[in-house]
């Protein structure tokens, strides 16, 4: 008798819609930066399906719109507030009463450091190190007096490795790490957990918008970026979608979840497994 073999899925293919975490959010206030696209936009649409209530930041005024017309009808509801996080005074203040706390917006530059623009280094600390620092500072308050609370920090794999080119990014991300480690042992004692979430290359306008420079930086075709560059260190070879990060933020939103903190969950496909 001949054995038949049924075929995997295709290199780089969307994974099945993965069974959601069932947990009910209502009656907490999450706050998400980065809200208006990629992981931002899914964790808030996540959360807002929980039954939170979700303060969703960004400059983007047209994606916040897009966000919320999209959250119609969910258990909970989105809140769009248009904010620029290089307004560090503002972003302490909106992260007042936030029961969670998911740090996301972040941006990216594909630049050899000798070519890597000064300012552009800056202003990537300032929105993706600093600001997630004034956040929390922001959120601590409201979570110690409480006893509960939860900071997601949306890293990435690049938090834990590096790659050439990413400077600026790669020293914001191991620091996020580091912040968010600082957090969990600070709020502890007071309800409140810690954790990064990092991902390997997500399915986001973020990472589609970086394929040319990669090309020019790594000396290859753009159509090859995705699997000689991307996808090159990932035993699993596709993208990780959007929906994935955003189900692992809301499980650490729950109570099975409450011991976990100080550390990261990573969701990179094998990467960091060399």
């Amino acid at each position: 008798m001949t054995a038949t073999t049924t075929p995997g899925p295709a290199p780089h293919s969307r994974p099945r819609r993965p069974r959601t975490v069932d947990l009910d959010l209502g009656g907490r206030t999450a706050l998400v930066t980065g809200a208006a696209g990629g992981i931002g936009r899914a964790c808030a649409l996540r959360l807002a399906a929980a039954g939170a209530k979700v303060r969703a930041v960004d400059r983007d005024a047209e994606g916040l719109d897009a966000l919320a017309a999209d959250s119609s009808g969910l258990a909970g509801a989105v809140e769009p507030e248009i904010l620029d996080l290089t307004d560090l005074d503002a972003a302490e203040a909106a992260a007042a009463g936030a029961d969670i706390l998911v740090n996301n917006a972040g941006l990216q530059l594909v630049r050899p450091i000798e070519e890597f623009p000064p300012d552009v280094f800056h202003t990537v600390l300032t929105v993706m190190l600093e600001a997630p620092f004034r956040l929390i500072r922001g959120a601590l308050p409201h979570m110690y007096a409480q006893e509960w609370g939860r900071i997601v920090n949306i890293s990435s794999v690049h938090g834990l490795r590096a790659s050439a080119f990413k400077s600026a990014y790669v020293a914001a991300k191991h620091g996020l790490e580091g912040l968010s480690k600082t957090a969990a042992l600070e709020g502890a004692p007071h309800g409140v957990t810690s954790v990064c979430v990092s991902a390997s290359y997500v399915r986001t306008p973020l990472v589609e918008r970086q394929i040319a420079d990669q090309a020019t930086a790594h000396s290859v075709a753009e159509e090859r970026v995705l699997a000689d560059v991307l996808l090159k260190d990932s035993a699993i070879k596709r993208l990780v979608e959007p929906e994935e990060v955003a189900e692992a933020v809301l499980y650490m939103c729950s109570p099975q979840a409450s011991f976990i903190t100080g550390t990261s969950l990573v969701i990179d496909g094998g990467w960091t497994a060399h």
